[in-house]
């Protein structure tokens, strides 16, 4: 069996994703952690809450966390506030605010929108301009009304040929070819990659540089060299993050690095990997 889908199941089983309606949208979250400092994760098109398990798990103990599953109708306007609602809703204040490549757009539009919430932002394999997107696939498709099937199968397409290239990640992609293969609904996938097709220009940010870091990966498959270098110009980071491998999901690939990182940005005691061998901490 595949033994990533096996722990992702079994910390589903301990901490089942809660349905919250906001503004008439069906959101998932999981909830985790009692106290410390507040930590919100925001996934990218081929996740759910849950695909933050690693990280849930090894910082639940220290931390104040809710992550966050799509509803199936919005956009990144909606969605931050729906967002700042959640925080609301779950007590959480002064939020680091972690999200990964579409989520990472999300989470810099609710960083600038709502600067009350925020005081870190970690923007990871993520872009700072959707204006190129309609001109890709799958952004060039009708994401109306193109077949469920053609769009899903445009996923699996890209993820077997990663498998190939990295065999090591096989089950990595196993897993994330179950989320676009179904475990992810029609509704929520088709409104993940409108978000992007249909997003808003990225407001202006008031957090001071000292508060925001990036993640990006060197194998990075679907956010080239511009695309990283963008995101820092744009940002200006105090730290930048990057990962030597670990393609677009290194906090499935490279779990204790990303533990590592979070550990860092909250200022937290150090538990996961260090930053040696196959990452680089890059200021």
């Amino acid at each position: 069996m595949n033994s990533l889908i096996a722990a992702r199941d079994r910390f589903g089983a301990s901490h089942p994703e809660q349905r919250v309606t906001v503004n008439g949208r069906e959101w998932g979250v999981v909830e985790a952690g009692k106290g410390g400092p507040a930590l919100l994760l925001i996934p990218g098109t081929l996740g759910r809450a849950d695909v933050f398990w690693q990280q849930i798990a090894a910082l639940e103990d220290r931390a104040r966390i809710i992550a966050v599953s799509y509803p199936g109708s919005g956009g990144v306007r909606e969605w931050s506030d729906d967002l700042a609602t959640l925080c609301g809703r779950y007590g959480l204040s002064g939020v680091t605010v972690l999200g990964s490549s579409l989520g990472g757009y999300l989470a810099q539009y609710f960083a600038a929108s709502h600067p009350e919430l925020v005081t870190r932002l970690i923007a990871a394999n993520t872009l700072t301009s959707v204006a190129d997107l309609k001109s890709r696939p799958p952004y060039s498709s009708d994401l109306d009304n193109s077949p469920i099937e053609e769009l899903r199968a445009g996923f699996g397409v890209g993820l077997k040929a990663w498998a190939q290239a990295h065999p090591e990640q096989a089950e990595l992609v196993e897993l994330l070819l179950a989320e676009a293969g179904g475990r992810i609904l029609e509704p929520e996938l088709r409104a993940r990659l409108n978000a992007l097709k249909r997003g808003p220009e990225l407001p202006p940010l008031a957090l001071p540089s000292g508060q925001i870091a990036t993640i990006e990966g060197v194998d990075d498959p679907l956010i080239p060299p511009p695309m990283r270098e963008a995101v820092r110009a744009r940002l200006k980071p105090a730290v930048a993050y990057r990962f030597e491998s670990g393609g677009h999901f290194p906090y499935i690939a490279r779990p204790r690095l990303y533990v590592g990182l979070l550990e860092e940005q909250l200022g937290l005691p150090l538990t996961g990997e260090g930053w040696g061998g196959g990452a680089v901490r890059a200021r």
